[in-house]
């Protein structure tokens, strides 16, 4: 074989690897697995054992990609439709609908396999509630029924800092329940701003969010309304003791930039604003589980 058949196949290879990665939605799989290891982190005072650690890590990665893969197969023609998702692996063809699901049930059964013997089953069962409820009733149901399709199915993408609290513990307590609704208040500001550049995008694909359904001034008023209760929901940690006052100007600093955003979304909009606000909303969120860790190790080297 020649120099260059070897560096055509290689290259052929490492398409074949980066398909399949985009398969996973690496950026958003980052996110979910960050904030379950926070919650991980958050569980004890100390060091968190290696096995939860490592496994649970690893199982609630592989479970998330195989949800975001499994999104991406039935989302395949509207994605198709969409300039921001035509290029993902499923539309362009790099990738076909069998090796796709293949794929995703393979990484799901390792996930849960990792998650079950490995780690505890209750972090196995609530994992795969998360999954069933963002790749099944999320993505084949309330995406297509209701413009609240973002509020309802926002509970399986608030479900990492449990799922991470549960993997340590072995239960579920108050203060992973807190950083569950932190989550869950933060996901309708993110995404509507998204979806209000794309509103044009999103009904020319028949997908009824919020600016398609009431219009786009009416879903700004509503991502202004949940930010402003984003921001006090945010300081509960620090109102029950979970957390201190370095998470606290963390969160009161973030969540202000959050309101100046929304404000600006609402009362002085222009073009491309809403994806500003979007980026930003990633910004916001692992800056404010950063916080909540630092404010965490602090107290504990303090005592």
């Amino acid at each position: 074989m020649t120099d260059r058949s070897l560096s055509s196949s290689s290259r052929i290879r490492r398409a074949r690897v980066r398909d399949y990665y985009e398969l996973c939605k690496p950026r958003v799989v980052l996110l979910i697995v960050f904030t379950a290891m926070v919650g991980m982190f958050l569980a004890v005072p100390g060091v968190v054992g290696w096995q939860p650690l490592i496994f649970g890590t690893l199982g609630i990665t592989l479970s998330a990609a195989a949800a975001a893969a499994v999104n991406q197969l039935v989302d395949k023609g509207v994605d198709a439709r969409m300039a921001r998702t035509r290029k993902r692996p499923l539309v362009t063809g790099n990738l076909g609908m069998k090796e796709a699901m293949a794929f995703a049930m393979l990484l799901g059964i390792a996930g849960e396999s990792l998650l079950y013997w490995l780690v505890n089953p209750l972090t196995a069962l609530l994992t795969a509630l998360s999954l069933m409820g963002y790749a099944v009733v999320y993505t084949l149901f309330l995406k297509r029924a209701t413009p609240q399709n973002i509020v309802i199915g926002g509970a399986a993408g608030a479900a990492p800092p449990i799922l991470g609290w549960a993997a340590v513990t072995g239960h579920v307590s108050l203060d992973s329940v807190l950083l569950f609704l932190i989550i869950f208040f933060w996901t309708p500001p993110h995404f509507w701003a998204l979806a209000i550049d794309r509103h044009k995008e999103y009904e020319d694909v028949h997908i009824p969010m919020l600016p398609v359904t009431h219009g786009v001034e009416f879903t700004r008023t509503q991502v202004l309304l949940y930010t402003a209760i984003l921001v006090p929901v945010t300081t509960l940690p620090y109102a029950i003791g979970m957390s201190g006052p370095i998470y606290l100007a963390g969160a009161l600093l973030l969540g202000a930039g959050f309101l100046y955003y929304a404000l600006r979304l609402k009362f002085a909009p222009r073009p491309g604003l809403g994806m500003k606000t979007f980026g930003y909303s990633i910004i916001y969120l692992m800056g404010l589980f950063s916080c909540l860790l630092a404010d965490h190790y602090a107290r504990f080297l303090l005592h």
